[in-house]
C-alpha cells in the first residue's frame, strides 16, 4: 500500500516499530490480538490495529504539501481536514482557515473567496452544492481535493445501484460531514434516506411493511430524506451504504434487519432478492473494519482499564469508547484540553 509523507510529530518510533513488527510476522492480517508491552508493575495491550489509515495520512499529506508550495495564497479548509484537533490546530498554526464548522455553519462567507485563493475539501468529502458554489467562484476544487477514497468509493456504489432503480438508504449521523456529503451524492441520483442506528431502522421497515401510516414518515424523518422522496413507491426497490466511520457490525445488522424485510414482505428466496435489495457489502471501510475488530480483540485479555485517545467530535473515536464500555472502565483522553471519563 502507497506509503505517505506525513509530519513526523504525527508518527512514533516506538508505535512505528511495534506496527513494523507486527505487519511483518500478520502480512495477512488475519490475528487481532494486542501487542503486549511489559514494564513489569505496568502492562500495556496495543491495540493490534489503530492511528490514521489511508484516507487520513492522505488527506495529510495534500494539506501540507499544498501550504508548502503555496506561500502567501490565502487557502482555506472547507472545514476540519480530519476529526483530530491536533492536525486541525497545526494546519490553522500554519496559515489555513476554516470556512466552516463541522456541522456546516459559515464560519467566512463563501462571497469573500476570489478565484485565485485555495480551498481544501477534507477527507470527509462534500455536498455537490458546494462544489458547485466554489466552481462558480472559480475555485479549483479537484486539485486540493482530499475527499478519502473509501468515501468516494461508497459514492461510487450507490450511483451504480441507482442506475438500477434501487433507492439509498445511508447508515450514518445525519449531521456529520461525510453523511452530508455522502447524502448529495446519493440524492443526486436515486431517491434517499437516512437512518442513524438499528432504532430508526426498524421504523423505517414498519413504513416499507405498511404497519405504519405513510404519513408519519415525512415528519419522522424530516431533514433525513431527499426531495420529492414518495414512502410509498421509492422503499420498493432499496440499498444500504455508510458513513465509513460507523461501527461495521452496525451497519451490517442494519442491512441484514431490511434485506430480511424485503424478503418477508415480497416472499422473496435468497435466489431473487436481488430484485428488491442490493448488494452492498462492499461500501464497509478496511481501516474502520480492522481498528474495530482490533478493539474487540484487545478486549478479550485481562485489563483493569482502558484509554481510547482521540478526537472529542470523532465518529471513530465514539465508536471505539462504545465497544470499550462494554468490557472495561473507560478512559477517554482528547488533546482539546477535555478529558472525560466515561
Amino acid at each position: 500500500m502507497k506509503s505517505f509523507n506525513v509530519p513526523l510529530i504525527y508518527r512514533s518510533p516506538l508505535i512505528s516499530a511495534v506496527k513494523k513488527q507486527r505487519k511483518q510476522q500478520d502480512k495477512m492480517k488475519k490475528d487481532f490480538s494486542p501487542t503486549l508491552l511489559d514494564f513489569g508493575n505496568l502492562r500495556i495491550y496495543l491495540a493490534r490495529h489503530f492511528g490514521f489509515c489511508y484516507g487520513v495520512e492522505n488527506a495529510i499529506e495534500i494539506a501540507f504539501r499544498t501550504i508548502e508550495e503555496n506561500p502567501g495564497k490565502r487557502i482555506f479548509l472547507l472545514s476540519e481536514m480530519i476529526h483530530n484537533p491536533q492536525v486541525n490546530a497545526d494546519l490553522q498554526a500554519s496559515g489555513v482557515q476554516f470556512l466552516q464548522d463541522t456541522y456546516g455553519k459559515q464560519l467566512i462567507p463563501f462571497e469573500t473567496l476570489t478565484a485565485g485563493d485555495i480551498v481544501l475539501i477534507p477527507a470527509f468529502g462534500t455536498t455537490l452544492d458546494i462544489e458547485s458554489k466554489l466552481r462558480a467562484i472559480g475555485i479549483e476544487v479537484e486539485k486540493y481535493n482530499t475527499t478519502c477514497p473509501f468515501v468516494e468509493k461508497v459514492w461510487n456504489r450507490s450511483d451504480v445501484i441507482a442506475k438500477k432503480e434501487y433507492s439509498i438508504i445511508i447508515h450514518g449521523k445525519p449531521t456529520h460531514e461525510e453523511t452530508r456529503a455522502t447524502f448529495s451524492h446519493a440524492a443526486a441520483n436515486a431517491p434517499a434516506v437516512v437512518v442513524r442506528d438499528m432504532k430508526e431502522t426498524e421504523h423505517l421497515a414498519k413504513y416499507i411493511t405498511g404497519e405504519k401510516d405513510p404519513a408519519g414518515f415525512y415528519e419522522e424523518f424530516k431533514g433525513q430524506y431527499s426531495e420529492g422522496f414518495d414512502v410509498e413507491k421509492h422503499l420498493e426497490r432499496i440499498g444500504v451504504v455508510n458513513q465509513t466511520t460507523m461501527l461495521a457490525s452496525d451497519t451490517q445488522a442494519i442491512a441484514d434487519y431490511l434485506k430480511q424485510t424485503m424478503i418477508n414482505k415480497y416472499g422473496l428466496t435468497e435466489e431473487n432478492t436481488g430484485e428488491r435489495f442490493a448488494d452492498t457489502r462492499d461500501t464497509l471501510c478496511y481501516a474502520t473494519n480492522d481498528n474495530q475488530s482490533a478493539v474487540t480483540g484487545m478486549l478479550n485479555t485481562e485489563a483493569d482499564l482502558a484509554i481510547v485517545v482521540g478526537g472529542y467530535n470523532s465518529s471513530n473515536t465514539s465508536h471505539l469508547v462504545e465497544l470499550c464500555e462494554e468490557k472495561l472502565p473507560t478512559y477517554f483522553i482528547s488533546n482539546e484540553e477535555k478529558d472525560y471519563f466515561c
